[in-house]
């Protein structure tokens, strides 16, 4: 089922994000990490696109893997790194034949070593172009990203919110945000975003913290920023992996629950390929059902009738 589909049907959304793995023993722990997270029911699965088009290949092979063995609706990602025309539309056909109804549309990241993007010979410069193009040719579901603390190439929120509006006028029917830790990021994005008219379903990124030092690359590569009352409360915990582990659980499942009761119409989790934070936040959510205590002011989550 195509995506926008189930977030017009089901709110809120809950959906897992995964990588292809490069090893034998990564493949093994990826999909052990996707059956356990399975008996949560999440709603969809996405996999990542290496960049530079590196995963390419696994990517397919591994959503077709988690659509067919292990029940989940599912999201290949694409990008235009290195790719023509002609590449994204072998790709495109090799994901439409293994019966994947979505696709996240990226301009993607350089490649390793390489600091800026550069748009290949006969290929795309954008995610806009790219969802323009999947819409032209394809049936999908098409879903892209956004930043709630303002892409690093972009020079303002208000330039950010331009593009992304011609990204869903290309075709983009629902947004996931990069990885956030203040909620107020958040919705001061998404009303910003309402009013430069953007109106599809805005899902919320979210990173269950298992390894602090690991989280702290990641936000590191990506620009997003921790506040400094959760790297004081990380700071304390004197690098215990318990602790870290006890202490990112709780906090994202509290962010979570405001998310919810703000009206966010869903969550879509960074897992890292591991599932025991992941499903104790989301096992939570389910048990302690958030949603049901909307705010009166949850509209300015949704996308205008």
């Amino acid at each position: 089922m195509r995506i926008d589909e189930i977030i017009s049907r089901q709110r809120p959304t809950f959906s897992i994000e995964f990588f292809p793995p490069k090893t034998e023993e990564a493949t093994a722990q990826l999909y052990e990490t996707a059956h356990e997270l399975r008996a949560l029911e999440p709603d969809f699965v996405s996999v990542t696109y290496g960049a530079g088009g590196a995963t390419r290949d696994g990517t397919v092979e591994v959503t077709k893997a988690l659509k067919d063995e292990v029940g989940f609706e599912t999201m290949a990602h694409l990008s235009c790194v290195g790719e023509t025309t002609e590449g994204l539309s072998a790709t495109l056909d090799q994901i439409a034949a293994a019966g994947i109804e979505n696709v996240f549309a990226l301009r993607g990241d350089p490649p390793r070593g390489q600091e800026d993007f550069v748009q290949a010979e006969g290929g795309l410069g954008s995610a806009a172009e790219l969802a323009e193009f999947i819409s032209a040719g394809w049936d999908f579901g098409i879903g892209g990203a956004c930043f709630p603390e303002v892409h690093p190439e972009a020079p303002d929120l208000a330039t950010d919110l331009r593009y992304l509006k011609t990204k869903v006028d290309s075709g983009a029917s629902f947004l996931i945000t990069q990885l956030f830790f203040d909620n107020q990021v958040y919705f001061d994005f998404v009303r910003a975003a309402r009013e430069a008219g953007i109106e599809v379903p805005i899902l919320a990124g979210v990173i269950p913290v298992a390894s602090f030092a690991q989280t702290k690359r990641i936000c590191d590569l990506c620009d997003a920023s921790i506040p400094s009352r959760l790297e004081a409360a990380f700071a304390a915990a004197g690098g215990d992996p318990e602790r870290e582990f006890e202490l990112g659980i709780a906090f994202a499942a509290q962010q979570c629950a405001e998310l919810l009761i703000a009206g966010a119409p869903g969550i879509h989790f960074y897992a890292l390929n591991r599932a025991p934070a992941t499903r104790a936040v989301l096992g939570a959510l389910r048990a302690s059902r958030p949603w049901e205590r909307v705010r009166a002011d949850a509209a300015e989550m949704e996308p205008a009738e």
